[in-house]
C-alpha cells in the first residue's frame, strides 16, 4: 500500500494531497475475455438487472452483454455507424445508451429488443447518460455544448451550457442532482433538474486537466479523473474539491466505486487499473497489458472494465 506524504497543501479551498511514487504490480488478479469480433472498441460498461454486465462497442455498432463467467452475447444496432458510447441502467429495468454518431438515445431490454429516439439537434454527438429515480435520463451533447433529458416515452428536451466547454461524462449524485464534466471547460458542473435546470460550474484546480469520468463514491462525494492530468479527485456536493496526485505521467480515464469501499480507476495509456481509498491511499496498481477504458462494479463483487483497443472485457478479482 502506498502511504500519503506528510505534506498537505490547502490552496484556494482546494485540498491537494501528493502521494508516494511506485510502479505497477503484476496482474495476477486480472482476467480478460476476448470479444468475438475485432475492432469493436468497447467503451463504457454497467451492471444490468439480469446479473450480467452490459457495454457499448463504439466501433462495432453493437451493445454487448457478458456473464460473470465470461460468456458474451452481442446485439447489433438497427442503424449503421451509430457508435454507441455511454450506457446506464434505468428505473424501468432497461439499459439506455447514447449513439454518438447516430445522434440518438437508445434503449435495449434485457432480452435484446432495441428502441431508438432521434435527437432534435443535428450532429449533437450525445456522449454519456445517467438515470434518475423518476425514470428520466440526462445526457451530454459534447459537439454542441448542450445537455439533454429524455423521458420514458422518448420526449427530449435540450439545454445549453457554456460554449466551448465540451460536456462529457455525467452521473447522478448522492444529493439527487446531476453532475457532469466539462472536458475543455476544465470544470465539474452541478445541475439541479428543472425546466430549465440550474447549473453551477466548479473549476478543476489543474489547468488544462481535461476532466473526464465522474461517479459517486462511498463517502458521499463525486469522484472524477483527468485525461491530461495525474489526479484522481473528489468534489463535495457543496463544491469543495480534493485532489490526489497519482504517481506516473499519463492521464486517467474511467472511475467507479468498488464493493470494497475504494474507488477504482483506469489508465488507458499506461494499461493500468488501480484503486484509491476515500482518504487518498493508493492501493497496488495492476498492469493489465491492455488499454482499459470504462469501469464498473460487477454483480459478482469484482470490478469489470472495457479493453478499448484490445477488443475484450476485463475483470479485476477482488476476492
Amino acid at each position: 500500500m502506498r502511504r500519503l506524504l506528510t505534506t498537505v497543501l490547502l490552496l484556494a479551498g482546494v485540498l491537494v494531497v501528493p502521494l508516494a511514487a511506485g510502479g505497477a504490480v503484476p496482474a495476477s488478479k486480472i482476467t480478460e475475455f476476448p470479444l468475438p469480433q475485432p475492432n469493436s472498441r468497447p467503451y463504457t460498461i454497467t451492471t444490468g438487472p439480469d446479473g450480467r454486465l452490459w457495454f457499448t462497442e463504439s466501433d462495432a455498432n453493437r451493445i454487448g452483454r457478458i456473464s460473470t463467467n465470461g460468456h458474451v452475447r452481442q446485439f447489433t444496432l438497427p442503424n449503421a455507424e451509430s457508435h454507441p458510447y455511454g450506457i446506464t441502467l434505468g428505473a424501468d429495468g432497461n439499459l439506455w445508451f447514447t449513439e454518438r454518431l447516430g445522434n440518438r438515445i437508445g434503449k435495449i431490454t434485457p432480452d435484446g429488443a432495441i428502441t431508438e429516439y432521434d435527437l432534435p439537434t443535428p450532429n449533437a454527438q450525445p456522449w454519456d447518460i445517467t438515470a434518475l429515480p423518476d425514470g428520466t435520463f440526462w445526457f451530454t451533447e459534447e459537439n454542441v455544448d448542450q445537455v439533454g433529458v429524455i423521458d420514458q416515452s422518448g420526449q427530449v428536451t435540450e439545454y445549453p451550457v457554456d460554449q466551448g466547454t465540451f460536456p462529457t461524462m455525467i452521473t447522478t449524485g448522492p444529493d439527487g442532482n446531476v453532475w457532469f464534466t466539462e472536458e475543455i471547460g476544465n470544470a465539474i458542473v452541478r445541475l439541479v433538474p428543472g425546466n430549465p435546470p440550474t447549473m453551477k460550474a466548479f473549476p478543476d484546480p489543474t489547468d488544462g486537466a481535461l476532466p473526464w469520468d465522474i461517479n459517486p463514491g462511498p463517502d458521499g462525494k463525486l469522484w472524477f479523473t483527468e485525461l491530461a492530468g495525474r489526479h484522481v479527485s473528489k468534489i463535495s456536493v457543496s463544491g469543495r474539491i480534493t485532489q490526489y496526485l497519482i504517481p506516473g505521467d499519463q492521464g486517467i480515464d474511467g472511475i467507479a466505486a468498488g464493493p470494497d469501499g475504494r474507488m477504482w480507476f483506469t489508465e488507458n495509456d499506461t494499461a493500468h487499473v488501480g484503486s484509491i481509498t476515500v482518504s487518498g491511499n493508493v492501493r497496488p496498481i495492476y498492469d493489465t497489458g491492455s488499454y482499459p477504458f470504462g469501469i464498473t462494479a460487477g454483480p459478482d463483487g469484482n470490478m469489470w472494465y472495457c479493453v478499448g483497443f484490445g477488443d475484450a472485457i476485463g475483470r479485476v478479482r477482488l476476492h
